[in-house]
């Protein structure tokens, strides 16, 4: 081996490193785009069924077809946001400058009868509390200066979610009349050798995910219900509001309902501030408990195996894996990407490696 020889390969090593470093810095600074397409994506998926809905069984043209989905999808994303202006009306009142020290002396109040009602004295929490920086904020008064900037700010950065609701508005519309446009754009970087399992395996991506995204839409549904029924029934201000907030939050597996639940408690509290804790508070704080778990009991042994059964085709307990090695590896956002991911990479690997051992087990029932 020649010393050029030698060169040109360390001169090609490094051309490679440099170039796969550009192609990342390049991918980082267009992150927004990426994310763009890929709500576009599952945007997409979502509207596809409705789209052949009205397209084969209304027997519109494909064209109006979309448009007519696209109306319903941005018409209930604005019922959906209309449904928070009163919480949040009400509760801009309440966080104002002006309702400040009301707020305050509310918080403390509730946490007071919290702490009689259980037989516990501020001073023995203050003992077990001292080098807690809850101590402070919970016994000397909490600081709300900083919720008036917080609202400040949600002006700019609604601003900037409206931008993305029409690029991801603009994109779902050409994915939706042209459900190949994608794939034809993917094929471009690909051998014509691996052309027929690359479009066999998208195909069949789009229908488990279609199938997948439609069937956790049904499962916040069925929890949305749940949680409205009891709310109106303990007689909770803006039960729907909150029952669809709690709901939204099943989308994360695992973590979400935690989320949801102390979010529907806390909120369940604080909308009977001023109430006797023992007679009112804790009742109905229970009764909102137990229409938790009830949910939660439909949605785990009724809901997720409904849907991961019929939908992307794996068993519950390879799902629970997989969101866990997920969570783990990737946090959030992991969790909620972990089911959709995996049934891709298993499509894949059924079309690429059907013959392998291991592959074979796993996608038996793709």
């Amino acid at each position: 081996m020649t010393s050029r020889t030698i060169s040109k390969g360390i001169l090609s090593a490094m051309g490679i490193m440099a170039g796969t470093v550009l192609l990342f810095y390049f991918l980082y600074q267009i992150r927004s785009v990426i994310a763009y397409l890929a709500i576009a994506v599952v945007t997409s998926l979502i509207g596809r069924p409705v789209v052949r809905f009205v397209r084969d069984r209304m027997k519109f043209p494909n064209t109006l077809a979309v448009v007519v989905t696209m109306l319903f999808m941005v018409g209930a994303l604005a019922g959906l946001i209309a449904l928070f202006v009163p919480l949040i009306s009400e509760q801009g009142k309440n966080l104002s400058l002006l309702e400040i020290d009301e707020l305050q002396q509310n918080l403390n109040t509730l946490y007071l009868e919290i702490t009689q009602y259980f037989g516990a004295s501020p001073e023995a929490v203050n003992n077990l509390l001292k080098d807690s920086d809850l101590e402070k904020n919970v016994l000397e008064g909490l600081d709300l200066g900083f919720i008036p900037n917080i609202l400040n700010s949600f002006v700019s950065i609604l601003s900037s979610l409206s931008i993305g609701l029409f690029s991801v508005l603009f994109i779902s519309f050409f994915f939706l009349k042209d459900s190949k446009l994608l794939q034809r754009g993917l094929l471009i970087f690909i051998p014509d050798s691996k052309e027929k399992e690359v479009v066999n395996s998208i195909d069949k991506i789009n229908g488990l995910l279609s199938r997948y995204f439609v069937g956790l839409l049904l499962q916040i549904l069925i929890l949305f219900s749940i949680y409205t029924v009891v709310l109106l029934i303990v007689g909770i201000d803006n039960a729907v509001v909150i029952a669809f907030l709690c709901a939204l939050f099943n989308i994360i597996p695992y973590i979400g309902p935690i989320i949801g639940g102390v979010i529907m408690v806390f909120l369940t509290m604080s909308s009977n501030l001023g109430y006797d804790f023992s007679t009112v508070i804790l009742p109905k704080t229970g009764y909102v408990l137990i229409g938790l778990a009830i949910g939660q009991l439909i949605d785990n042994f009724f809901s997720q195996p409904f849907i991961f059964s019929n939908s992307v085709r794996s068993h519950p307990l390879e799902i629970f894996l997989i969101i866990i090695i997920a969570g783990l590896l990737f946090g959030v956002v992991g969790m909620i990407v972990a089911v959709p991911g995996y049934t891709a990479i298993k499509v894949i690997l059924k079309e690429f490696l059907a013959e392998n051992r291991i592959v074979k087990n796993l996608t038996e029932n793709l």
